[in-house]
């Protein structure tokens, strides 16, 4: 749409998208609005919109994803957190433990990361883990620790979701909904949580493609939740030397096909608390829109995934080093 469309031409523009049995997705912008078109199964005749008052142009979209694609829309999507903005010149760090343990660990933690000057908060209150016996989190008691951390340190709550029965429950604590590597390709999940309306931060699966993480995004966009963020978390190779293999060359890749901001978590990515720093200043320096780090005070006593979790002290380190190569690569932190 032109940047002067008037909400009554962009409501038309939709009508006839609706008219046509398609369905129409308005795409809000800082400059324009783009309307996506999904539901046809050929292309679409350009004329039913073209000579529309407010249409500035019609874009056939050749990728598969559609509404996530830099043809649907030209500009970086810039995400909002509890008014924290990912996206955009700001490099955005969320921080916490890797799972709730008590409510003295999540808010001391929160303490820390707030001090050291992280923007969000992560913690886990349902955790999928690969043993049945491991430590699974606590649930809706982890969830009202959260709240509470938010209430403590006033850092927005980002926490993954695990299933669609629990998924109303999350976004009742969470400030933005996480969908683990694990559930990726879960798209009953996906469907659910595009319904839900929160921002979305999807995780890229250990055995994915980048097309199939741009899919796994375009079923939220598709629920009409435009609210989403990529995240690259390393995926499973032949290397033993690390937990997984950070695949940094993701990242121009997707900001080239994708407007969606992207983070990195060289937590998970690594495995390894002493490859944590020099992968994160990696991640900024290729073009990463921000960083998800864990975080524990006592990551020997921790319940799940210490040995790659940063102390606090490494942490504030980890924020003097990116706020040194922010201006290096025309970001702010």
């Amino acid at each position: 749409m032109d940047a002067a469309a008037t909400a009554e031409q962009v409501a038309r523009v939709v009508a006839t998208v609706e008219s046509l049995g398609l369905q129409a997705h308005p795409i809000p912008g800082a400059q324009r609005t783009a309307i996506g078109i999904t539901g046809n199964r050929g292309s679409v005749e350009a004329a039913a919109f073209e000579n529309l008052p407010g249409v500035i142009e019609v874009i056939p979209v050749s990728a598969p994803y559609k509404l996530v694609s830099r043809e649907a829309k030209r500009e970086n999507s810039v995400i909002s957190i509890r008014g924290v903005p990912v996206g955009g010149p700001a490099l955005t760090v969320i921080a916490g433990p890797c799972a709730v343990e008590s409510e003295a660990q999540a808010i001391e933690i929160g303490r820390r990361v707030r001090a050291a000057g992280a923007h969000l908060y992560r913690g886990g209150a349902f955790k999928p883990r690969t043993s049945p016996y491991s430590f699974q989190g606590l649930g809706e008691k982890g969830l009202k620790i959260l709240s509470k951390v938010r209430a403590e340190t006033g850092l927005g709550i980002v926490t993954e979701v695990l299933d669609t029965e629990t998924a109303e429950l999350v976004a009742e604590h969470a400030d933005c909904l996480q969908v683990g590597a694990r559930n990726m390709q879960n798209f009953s999940l996906l469907k659910k949580v595009g319904r839900i309306k929160k921002p979305v931060l999807l995780k890229r699966g250990m055995s994915a493609t980048i097309e199939e993480l741009l899919l796994s995004a375009e079923y939220l966009l598709a629920e009409g939740n435009y609210d989403v963020i990529l995240c690259e978390r390393g995926v499973r190779t032949f290397a033993d030397h690390t937990r997984n293999t950070l695949d940094l060359s993701a990242i121009p890749y997707v900001q080239r096909i994708s407007h969606l901001p992207i983070l990195v978590d060289p937590s998970h990515g690594t495995g390894k608390r002493q490859k944590v720093l020099p992968l994160s200043r990696a991640a900024i320096a290729v073009g990463a829109d921000g960083l998800l780090i864990e975080v524990h005070h006592q990551p020997e006593a921790a319940l799940s995934d210490g040995p790659q979790a940063l102390l606090p002290e490494m942490f504030e380190q980890l924020i003097g080093e990116i706020r040194a190569l922010a201006p290096v690569v025309g970001r702010v932190l």
